[in-house]
């Protein structure tokens, strides 16, 4: 046989040579491994002048060398030597706990200083109370027709978030005479604290959150005693956050946000997979050690590296100097940028991808959609912001830069991405299962909602989230659509001017050029940005990894 030797003949593939695709592989990886040094290369140039490890003291590396990078190497080597699985848990809770950080800080800046608890607390309640309200028609759906329920879902909606008679009756000339849930709220003669209101919802929600994946490992008990130790932590780190140099509402924040649930994950995967509990070695020895490291450094007095990247430049507003640059405005903007961009794209981008492929009949129509589709996911980001220019601040006759602007044309830009990855998730899920919700009675709606779409879901998050490191990127369509590159305070609204990380690092390159912001500002924003990228990207990874082990 052909395959038995060097080369060979196959009819209809001509000559079949091992040594030729011996020798392509070897090609491919060379080139891959040439791509990822020069990458690696520039990054550690960037972060070398951003962070400047070579300015700290002799001892100070000595010190965590011995306290943190050799245990660290060595319960590495030994777990790896052991049980493979046991050091990836351990490494994906170091991962889990870094990464949730940093969504926690972004998420405690948008309660302190972008989204007033109280206004948050409102329309929480403002959408549980209709919520709860579906619920309970739900439960006698079969008594209801099915017109009579979606009118009493749109009314409670309505009437919940607006009062009566809202919007309408304003348009109409109708006096208010019922206000809705969140002015109720917000005129309240005693309203809670802005920690209280944040635990209330945040906190309550993640306490649930962490009672549910117990009960998927455990039982019920088990769920409800977990999420009530869950809760309990959150309160006790607004209270015990003073103590350690943090106020309450930060602290309710970054306890919900990043400490409750890797502590969930890790204390989880220990009870549900008591092999891999060894593999708790490595956050022990990562988070000791800096601790223990830190604890020694303060005490001989050895200096740190004199980083751009630091506390001073996260915290700050921009300035002339390079030293006294901050990019905390800049930050604030892409986090809105992204709540509105996921906001867009997701609902519109997922659904069309379901009609597209649930309902859409095979016709000349469809395939000119497939093709224009598949088109726009290439075309140039600056193309999307003359789009955006000319339909929304133009056409529409909207101001210019704001945040509703912004992420509407950052939307657009990776709509056709998520369409096309939400339609291989969808296009994934094995016909077989289909048919099996077809013989059970089920129609198309109810196969698409309960077993189509819940297995292709972490295909569609991973291709969105995916999409979303790639707008957060993004300078050129911002620019298009007169987004100011220096701003000295946080958006407070969706109509408020914004700027984002790459504008911001963009103008001290271009605007504001000089040998200090080169070497100082530009660097530490390039670090903070990319880092922001790698924790997303990494999220996509992780998602994806769990969804193909299940398969």
């Amino acid at each position: 046989m052909a395959t038995d030797t060097a080369t060979g003949d196959i009819e209809g593939f001509g000559t079949v040579s091992r040594t030729v695709g011996t020798v392509f592989r070897y090609v491919m990886l060379a080139a891959t491994l040439f791509g990822l040094v020069v990458l690696g290369v520039l990054l550690v140039y960037v972060a070398n002048d951003a962070i400047q490890p070579l300015t700290a003291d002799p001892g100070w590396h000595l010190t965590f060398l011995l306290t943190l990078v050799v245990p660290t190497l060595g319960v590495g080597a030994y777990l790896y030597r052991r049980d493979a699985d046991a050091l990836g848990y351990g490494a994906l809770t170091v991962g889990t706990f870094v990464v949730t950080l940093m969504f926690g800080g972004g998420a405690a800046m948008i309660f302190v200083d972008i989204l007033p608890p109280l206004l948050w607390l409102a329309y929480v309640v403002a959408f549980a109370v209709p919520f709860g309200v579906v619920l309970a028609i739900q439960r006698r759906a079969r008594r209801i027709p099915f017109l009579t329920r979606a009118a009493a879902t749109t009314a409670a909606f309505y009437l919940s978030l607006f009062g009566l008679p809202g919007p309408i009756g304003s348009a109409l000339g109708i006096p208010r005479v019922v206000p809705g849930v969140p002015g109720l709220v917000q005129s309240a003669p005693f309203v809670p604290l802005d920690w209280m209101s944040v635990t209330a919802t945040l906190g309550l929600g993640v306490a649930g959150a962490v009672g549910w994946y117990v009960v998927g490992i455990r039982d019920r008990r088990a769920g409800l005693l977990s999420g009530g130790a869950a809760f309990a932590g959150i309160v006790v780190a607004a209270l015990a956050g003073p103590a350690v140099g943090l106020d309450p509402l930060p602290a309710v924040v970054l306890a919900s946000v990043s400490v409750v649930p890797t502590v969930a994950y890790a204390v989880g995967t220990a009870v549900d997979r008591p092999t891999v509990r060894v593999g708790l070695l490595v956050p022990l020895v990562v988070i000791g050690g800096a601790l223990v490291g830190e604890i020694l450094v303060g005490a001989f007095g050895f200096a740190g590296p004199q980083s751009w990247v630091d506390w001073q430049f996260l915290t700050s507003a921009h300035s002339r100097t390079a030293e006294n640059a901050g990019l905390y405005p800049a930050i604030g903007g892409s986090i809105l940028l992204m709540v509105t961009v996921a906001g867009l794209s997701f609902p519109l981008g997922v659904g069309a991808a379901v009609y597209l492929e649930e309902y859409a009949p095979d016709n000349v129509f469809t395939r000119i959609i497939d093709v224009n589709i598949s088109n726009l996911a290439g075309v140039p980001s600056v193309v999307y912001g003359l789009l955006g220019l000319g339909v929304f601040v133009t056409y529409l006759g909207q101001p210019t830069g704001t945040v509703i602007i912004g992420g509407a044309t950052l939307a657009l830009l990776i709509l056709p991405i998520v369409i096309i990855s939400s339609r291989e998730a969808i296009r994934s899920v094995p016909n077989e299962m289909r048919q099996a919700s077809y013989g059970m009675g089920a129609t198309k709606w109810q196969t698409v909602r309960r077993v189509v779409l819940p297995r292709a879901f972490p295909g569609i998050l991973t291709g969105t989230i995916l999409a979303l490191g790639r707008a957060i990127g993004e300078t050129a369509p911002l620019i298009m659509i007169g987004a100011p590159s220096v701003l000295f305070s946080l958006p407070t609204e969706f109509t408020s001017k914004v700027s984002a990380m790459p504008l911001q690092v963009f103008a001290w390159s271009s605007l504001f050029a000089s040998e200090d912001f080169y070497t100082k500002a530009v660097p530490a924003g390039v670090v903070v940005l990319v880092s922001v990228l790698l924790a997303m990207n990494s999220v996509a990874i992780v998602l994806r990894n769990r969804y193909q082990s299940e398969q």
